[in-house]
């Protein structure tokens, strides 16, 4: 068993022994909780880290009110190119609606249809291939019993030289129907009824492209002729 010997090679006492150990034990415990305080003091290179994080933090606002911005003004784009679109399209309906001359055509059951417009079509889908719909075919289809007389035409408007306008497409049309409407509160004798469909429409003004707005606008109109009886 190994002993601890002082300098007159003589055993050190158990007692003297322990507080020595304790002392150089609670030395070493002094010396490490220094250091720590030294690291835990230093604030060398704090300054850049804030800095880093600044950054950080004001390129991520940056970055979020651009994309913000974009989106907004491409919204207020599609906005201004729907709302030409929709004016454009009122515009050819109200054009067709001023003149009386664009219901010349007529139908009826005994002589069936009348007027110098383009040609009867029927409920056959090829027939509908020559005219520029936006909604589905099918809803116009169900307008009229097994015929309609069909023309289209681009109004023409007044406008300053200098301004570049896109017409509407506007498609008129003359059902096979003569009954007197529901609920209108006329005499079906005194009266016969002729039933048109404007479809209008109208294209934005500015953009073109896949981006440009369109818009429909379909009416149903119902002419009374007074028959004289």
């Amino acid at each position: 068993m190994s002993k601890v010997m002082t300098k007159g090679n003589e055993p050190l006492p158990k007692t003297l022994f322990s507080r020595r150990v304790r002392e150089g034990r609670e030395k070493e415990q002094r010396v490490m909780d220094k250091k720590s305080n030294l690291i835990l003091r230093n604030e060398s290179g704090a300054a850049l880290v804030v800095a880093l994080l600044m950054i950080v933090i004001l390129s991520l606002i940056g970055i979020a009110s651009s994309s913000n911005s974009t989106f907004e003004i491409r919204l207020s784009g599609n906005k201004r190119g729907a709302t030409d679109a929709f004016y454009t399209a009122d515009a050819g309906l109200v054009s067709i609606q001023a003149d009386i001359a664009n219901f010349s055509a007529s139908y009826d059951a005994q002589t069936g249809f009348k007027g110098n417009w383009e040609g009867v079509v029927t409920k056959s889908p090829d027939n509908f291939n020559s005219f520029a719909f936006l909604s589905p075919r099918k809803e116009l289809k169900s307008e009229f019993t097994n015929q309609m007389l069909m023309t289209s035409s681009s109004p023409s408007f007044s406008k300053p030289g200098t301004v570049s306008f896109t017409a509407p497409t506007v498609v008129r049309m003359v059902v096979d129907k003569s009954v007197a409407p529901r609920g209108l509160g006329v005499s079906a004798i005194a009266f016969k009824f002729n039933y048109y469909i404007i479809d209008s429409i109208g294209y934005d003004q500015l953009a073109q492209g896949l981006t440009s707005s369109q818009c429909e606008i379909r009416e149903k109109i119902v002419r009374l002729i007074p028959t004289g009886s």
